[in-house]
This record gives C-alpha cells, structure tokens and sequence, in this order.
C-alpha cells in the first residue's frame, strides 16, 4: 500500500484502449510527492496518453487514477477545472500564444483564473521570468525565441499559478546542448525550491536519469519496472538492460515474426518458376 503522504499520484488497474488497440492493460504505479519522477518507455506505449489520463483530458475504460486523494475521472467538471489549476504542463512544443509576447505569455493565466490586480500580476510574472533566465525577453514575440527559450518561457507560464505538480511531455527534444543543459537544471532548481513534484516523459535518456529521483518504464501497456536510476541500471531484467543499453536485439527483437527466412526465398522462387 502507497502512503497517501508520500504519493501524490496513484495508478491503479488503469486500463485505456483507442479504437481496438489496448494501450494501458492493468498499469499500476505511485508518483511520489515531491520528487522528479521520469516515465520511460518505447515510442508508441503510451507516456504522453499517460499524462492526458492524469491531467483529465481523456478518461480511462477501468481504473483508478488519483491526484493528491481526488479521484480524477470521477471529479465535475468544475472539480478538475480546480484541480487542474494545480498542474502545470510543458507540452513538446512550448504552444506559447504566437500573438502575445512573452511576459503577456506568462501573464495569461492569472489574467484568465484570478482577480489580482495587475500591478501584483507584473511582479509575479517578472519573479517567474528571472527564474527562467528570461526577464530581458519580456517584450518578445514567439517568433523571436529560439527553440530553448520558447521552452524556459513554457516553463516560466507553467510556474505562475504555484501549481502543486508539472508535467513535461518531451522537454529536451531537438534542444542543442547549452539548452538542454539550462532546462535540466531549472527542472531540478525549480522542483527543489518549489517543493514541486514534476513527471517528466522523455526519450532522452541519460539526461532524464541525471535529476531523477524516481523512474517508471512501461511497455505493452503494464509497467515493467521502476524505482531509482541507479536500480534500473542495476536491474536483471533483460528488457530493461536491452532498453536503458539502446541495443537493437533482446526481448524486443529486431526481425518481427516472419516464417523460415530460407523457406520464404525458396517459396518466391517456386512461384517465379510455376
């Protein structure tokens, strides 16, 4: 049993299918409160859907998915309007408003959830913007940033409403080297000054197992494995090792199911013959 302090997300039996495709088959797993906690796995199982589940945004076939004690998929809609007030997300792409500059970015949310006057909004967005790096690229547009930028100013928005949790769906995605150092550092500042708790979905591996405290690798819609970055590392399990190790043959094979590679050429050329 998880402690209800501890955790702030608890998955039980969730399963979620599109059209005739399973995707989650009775996953089962716990995201610690205040910790960074990154969720691993081949393209295509899920991650992402993973965090629409939690967000709220779809509703799972069976199962259980609660956030700090809410069950979600049960909540009203004003209920999980409330509660998703307290989530943060980066989504892959940044998806800033391309007709509003930076700091009116960052400002859109209080604007749009609370009454505060906007002398107290201007300094809450600034306190968000220096803690990004980026109070001198308040006047901005979208356009004007680089990809790593449009990234910290996601970021800087997603903070402004001291949500509880943050989701980040693909941070470091098609970031150069000096960006991607940037954001993995403010992903650890910020959950550590913040008390945040932040669910990271990444391909990126060594960079996501260096600030996390916790990691979750699912596959074939169940978790596999979890617990620390050094246990993984350490595990036994020959999917984990051929996954954590980019090897291209193991429990995932590299040939997909195919009958006797001799018997099918000799086949072809039977019929070429007849």
């Amino acid at each position: 049993m998880s402690d209800p302090h501890s955790t702030l997300v608890k998955i039980r039996d969730l399963h979620f299918s599109r059209g005739s495709k399973a995707i989650f088959k009775g996953l089962n797993a716990d995201i610690p409160r205040g910790k960074i906690t990154t969720i691993l796995g081949p393209s295509g199982t899920g991650k992402t859907t993973l965090l629409k589940l939690i967000g709220g945004q779809e509703k799972p076939s069976a199962g259980q998915i609660d956030v700090d004690g809410l069950h979600v998929a049960a909540l009203s809609r004003r209920d999980l309007y409330s509660l998703r007030k307290r989530m943060g997300m980066l989504f892959q792409s940044g998806a800033l408003l391309t007709d509003l500059n930076v700091f009116d970015n960052v400002a859109f949310p209080l604007r749009e959830h609370t009454k505060l006057p906007e002398s107290l909004i201007h300094k809450l967005v600034l306190m968000r913007l220096h803690a990004v790096g980026l109070r001198g690229a308040r006047d901005l547009m979208p356009a004007e940033l680089s990809g790593g930028m449009a990234r910290r100013a996601a970021l800087a928005r997603a903070l402004v409403m001291d949500p509880m949790m943050i989701m980040y769906d693909e941070p470091f995605t098609g970031q150069d080297p000096i960006s991607m150092g940037v954001l993995l550092e403010l992903i650890r500042t910020v959950n550590q000054a913040l008390g945040l708790t932040s669910l990271i979905v990444s391909h990126d591996l060594g960079e996501s197992l260096s600030i996390s405290d916790h990691v979750i690798v699912i596959s074939e819609g169940k978790v596999v494995e979890s617990g620390s970055p050094e246990a993984l590392q350490n595990s036994e399990s020959a999917w984990v090792q051929q996954f954590l190790n980019g090897r291209p043959d193991g429990p995932v094979p590299f040939q997909l199911s195919a009958p006797d590679y001799a018997a099918d050429l000799a086949s072809h050329e039977e019929r070429l013959d007849a």
